[in-house]
């Protein structure tokens, strides 16, 4: 196996396992509620916040860390960071308890930045586009294997502490791989690259829209994708019980992200793939909660989760192929992009939350998150394209001969 390979396995593994950490301890919320004396959903919530939290301060510190530490000792900290979740089954009292969610937080937030500069380093142009829905899947693939595996693991082990121990023990051994494998790559790209390029900062970041209209765009998405599983739950009025059109609209993400590859490598243009896709996602969206077809909504919900993932790999590569990029410009503008979603979503949720309480009627709530999904096909009108214009043209006249 080519290191680069076992090198993708392993940043893909990490933030799956931070996911389903992540995912697991909100499944085991009543158990970890119950061990504390603690009541009220509202003291609950933070043991997401905390993770959110820290996902937002972490990925605007990222790209400094990264400078500070070089590449392969900055994820290994991103790493034991993740790790440091482990902690919280030690953890004597509720807030201590919490505290180590920020801290695994932190960990994520690192890693998933460190995606970019990592890919940029190793693969091709015409081998990310692979690598890059590879990717965007890894959060998807820890949801499904927290899901799948919670249940038996706390039967298993007995305890959530054990089940959260058990998650950070592979990401020690994810550790010891990186440790072994990795390079201490150069962050500013070719040896002709500009100086001013390669120390490409925050300010610099914040003077360029396209860093502001793509996490823009992404953030409806994001906020859409969380109110699945945190508002529609709620909601008495669908067709079909929410459980499991959750599980649909997960099931058909995971085949959205292979067509999407698909997609990115034979259309050569990005933004009508990110246009269409989520247009589509929204539409299909409001159909799963409109419906009074238990049917309908199933199958709405399965392209609505499609079309939810199918345009990821786009909206990654884009950036990647903004002019003169390297290393360390890509990890600005994905620390940006991240920390901002996550702000964009944080609020988004409240304003849902406030919208419930107000009406009274979760359902408002829910259509909201549905109603923000279309940033994605909206905010594609401000994003540049960076595909090969010469390269789709060619494509579509030879097709037209042949």
């Amino acid at each position: 196996m080519k290191k680069k390979y076992l090198i993708e396995f392993t940043i893909f593994m990490t933030y799956a396992l931070f996911a389903m950490s992540w995912v697991a301890g909100s499944m085991m919320t009543k158990d970890i509620m119950s061990y504390y004396n603690i009541e009220g959903m509202a003291a609950a919530t933070w043991m997401t916040n905390a993770i959110t939290i820290a996902k937002i301060i972490g990925n605007l510190s990222a790209a400094w860390l990264l400078v500070k530490m070089g590449p392969k000792k900055a994820f290994s900290l991103a790493l034991l960071l993740i790790m440091a979740g482990a902690a919280g089954a030690y953890a004597s009292s509720y807030p201590w308890y919490v505290f180590t969610r920020l801290v695994m937080g932190f960990g994520g937030a690192f890693a998933i930045v460190y995606f970019n500069p990592i890919v940029i380093n190793y693969f091709s142009a015409e081998e990310r586009p692979l690598v890059n829905g590879i990717n965007a899947a890894a959060f998807n693939t820890g949801n499904l294997l927290a899901i799948i595996f919670t249940g038996s693991l706390l039967s298993t082990l007995e305890s959530w502490q054990n089940v959260i121990l058990a998650i950070s023990m592979v990401s020690l051994v994810l550790l010891v791989i990186w440790w072994m494998i990795s390079d201490d790559f150069s962050l500013s790209g070719s040896k002709g690259e500009s100086s001013e390029n390669a120390s490409y900062t925050l300010k610099d970041g914040f003077k360029e829209p396209v860093n502001i209209w793509l996490p823009i765009a992404y953030s409806g998405l994001l906020f859409c994708y969380i109110a699945v599983f945190a508002l529609f739950p709620l909601v008495p009025t669908f067709a079909a019980e929410a459980k499991y059109l959750s599980s649909i609209m997960i099931a058909a993400g995971m085949l959205g992200t292979v067509a999407g590859i698909i997609m990115t490598k034979r259309i050569a243009l990005r933004i009508p793939v990110i246009r269409y896709c989520g247009l589509a996602m929204t539409l299909f969206a409001a159909l799963m909660m409109t419906t009074s077809s238990a049917s309908v909504a199933y199958g709405a919900a399965f392209m609505a989760g499609f079309f939810m993932f199918a345009p990821m790999t786009a909206l990654i590569t884009l950036p990647q192929e903004l002019p003169n990029m390297t290393p360390a410009r890509i990890t600005v503008v994905f620390g940006m992009f991240w920390s901002i979603s996550y702000m964009v979503e944080t609020v988004l949720m409240y304003l849902a939350g406030w919208i419930a309480d107000s009406s009274g009627n979760i359902a408002i709530a829910a259509s909201f998150a549905v109603l923000c999904s279309s940033t994605f096909f909206l905010a594609s009108f401000f994003l540049p394209e960076t595909g090969n214009k010469s390269h789709d043209s060619n494509v579509k006249l030879s097709t037209t001969k042949a």
